[in-house]
């Protein structure tokens, strides 16, 4: 790999790191438009659970892949990395550089990496799939890809059950644990080079900043957003599938706060379990992030300064 190859910039991090107030200070110090790489961005309306960047921001920087479908409507890692390598193209041919921003690691590793050609979903295989882990348990269906494939099982948290499901889904349509068909994985695409870099805070830091973003979640309207999108589901002359489909439904606070709305849990219960199920998904983006390779990590303190944390990346990046 040359050094003719287009240069890419990727900023990764846990949620609730301070990535989108530093990811604008490097795109202002590049020159770059910036390209969310987050699973629940994509999706109009989900605007205060999603953190997404004030309108401002996003006009005067060029952000891409924001707002781009409706919360029925699914979106997953082949779409993003076709729509991620549609922005880089079309941002390169304007003569500006690209800064790759967001916590989505799968979706940032189908990007870099490639998709492996697996097999299309299976309705019946899944169906049957979903209902196992919503009478048994995340633990059991974890159990049996365990068996099924050991190195998969070894990666993922048994409360992916997303991820759990599509590997034990791959299993019984092919018969080839997903680890051997994802040989791909860790082997960077060779027509860009990239150039990453990583937020990391303490333990307890990083607890405590998730927590106080519920809470101001919740105070700029997050449950009356919440709520929108249940009523419109269950509006007169639409279907359950106008509301929030199967992907958007899995978002951070949403999901809660719709257990909340339908009468399961009271509300101090549902605030609880947001932060909790925050935290645990922080934890699982780490452990992501730390299997990439060339990660510049930025140790990040209270409080946090985003334009002294950009020039560190920059040094680093030597730019």
């Amino acid at each position: 790999m040359g050094d003719e190859a287009p240069c890419l910039y990727i900023l990764v991090g846990p949620t609730a790191s301070g990535k989108t107030d530093v990811a604008a200070r490097l795109a202002e110090a590049l020159g770059a438009e910036i390209i969310s790489a987050d699973s629940m961005k994509v999706y109009r309306g989900l605007d205060i659970g999603t953190a997404k960047p004030a309108g401002e921001l996003r006009q005067r920087l060029g952000y891409h892949l924001i707002d781009i479908r409706e919360p029925h409507e699914r979106y997953d890692a082949k779409q993003f990395a076709d729509d991620c390598e549609a922005a880089v193209r079309a941002v390169h041919a304007r003569g500006h550089e690209v800064l790759i921003e967001g916590g989505s690691a799968l979706y940032l590793k189908c990007f870099t990496e490639g998709i492996f050609p697996g097999p299309p979903a299976d309705s019946a295989v899944r169906a049957e799939l979903e209902a196992l882990a919503a009478s048994l348990g995340p633990q059991a269906l974890h159990a049996k890809l365990a068996a099924a494939d050991p190195k998969t099982a070894a990666r993922l948290h048994p409360n992916d059950i997303k991820r759990v499901i599509r590997a034990l889904e791959v299993f019984r349509l092919t018969g080839t644990p997903i680890s051997e068909l994802q040989r791909q994985f860790g082997r960077r695409r060779r027509d860009f080079r990239f150039r990453l870099a990583g937020l990391r805070w303490d333990r307890q830091t990083l607890r405590e900043r998730i927590d106080r973003r519920v809470d101001a979640m919740l105070a700029a309207g997050l449950l009356d957003e919440v709520k929108r999108h249940c009523v419109r589901a269950h509006a007169p002359g639409r279907g359950m599938g106008m509301g929030l489909g199967k992907t958007a439904s899995q978002a951070l606070g949403y999901r809660e706060l719709a257990r909340h709305l339908a009468g399961d849990v009271a509300l101090p219960a549902a605030v609880s379990a947001i932060k909790q199920n925050t935290w645990h998904f922080a934890r699982r983006q780490m452990q992501w992030f730390r299997r990439f390779a060339d990660v510049q990590w930025v140790d990040c303190a209270e409080p946090l300064a985003p334009a002294d944390v950009a020039s560190e990346i920059l040094r680093h990046w030597a730019v």
